[in-house]
Formats: C-alpha cells, sequence, structure tokens
C-alpha cells in the first residue's frame, strides 16, 4: 500500500464529529477534512467504521442521532478518498495469538494485524501506548 497513506484510528474520526471535545474536535476534525478534499490519503477499516457508529451513539458524552451516525458512517464508506480495508478469518487468529503473546488489548491487536495484512504502516491514534507494542507500525497522536 502507499506509504503516505495513513490508517485512522476510531479515536481519531470520533473526535472529528464529537461537540464535547471541542479541542480535539478542531485537530481531528481537520485531518479528516483533508481526507475527504483529497489532500490526504487516509484509511480506515469495517472495525473502525463500526466503532465510529457505537461510540457516536452511544459512548460521547452527547451522543448523536442514529440517523446522523449513520451518514458520518457512510460518508466514509462513499468517499472515493478513504480507502477502506477489511480483515478476514485469518486476520481474527493471528490478532488472538499476538495477543496472548504480547499482552494487548484485542481490538487495537486486530486493528494492526488488518494493517499489517495490508501493508500499512502508520495510524494516527490518541492511544499511542497500545500501538507501540507492535513494532511495525508508527502511532502518532495528532493531539
Amino acid at each position: 500500500m502507499n506509504d503516505e497513506a495513513t490508517f485512522y484510528d476510531s479515536n481519531i474520526l470520533v473526535y472529528a464529529f464529537d461537540e464535547s471535545e471541542p479541542l480535539k474536535k478542531k485537530k481531528c476534525e481537520k485531518l479528516v477534512l483533508a481526507v475527504f478534499n483529497g489532500r490526504a490519503k487516509g484509511i480506515v477499516s469495517n472495525q473502525v467504521l463500526a466503532e465510529v457508529f457505537f461510540i457516536l451513539t452511544q459512548k460521547v458524552r452527547k451522543p448523536i442521532s442514529g440517523e446522523k451516525a449513520v451518514r458520518v458512517v457512510f460518508g466514509f464508506l462513499k468517499s472515493t478518498n478513504w480507502i477502506k480495508i477489511n480483515y478476514s478469518f485469518e486476520t481474527v487468529a493471528k490478532a488472538a495469538k499476538q495477543t496472548s503473546k504480547h499482552k494487548t488489548h484485542f481490538w487495537d491487536t486486530l486493528i494492526a494485524e488488518t494493517m499489517l495484512e495490508n501493508q500499512v504502516f502508520k495510524i494516527f491514534t490518541e492511544n499511542e501506548k497500545d500501538f507501540s507494542k507492535i513494532k511495525q507500525i508508527k502511532a502518532v497522536s495528532p493531539l
């Protein structure tokens, strides 16, 4: 995959739409809009988009409606500027092994294994600590 393309973790996407975190929203919204506008190359996975829907509707301090969250997710799905990648049964097996071996969080490890299978090595995330345990991936916090 293109070295310039960066994977976006769900926390970065959520902040771009979360009204309860105005400072983080401003930074993340700028990053997300750069991809939508074709100025940057961004990658998301099916897992991340599912997390975004769930978090925006149920976990943030100011949840949004299901209808609005659908529009957010569909915006990523329909955009030709966002690269979408998915995981397989094999990815889940690899993530389970790595989680057990390195004592990492399963869902982050599943993202990491999905990235590695698609030759993506950089992620924008607030969670640098956990992703730093996976040596092939460079975790960058834009916050």
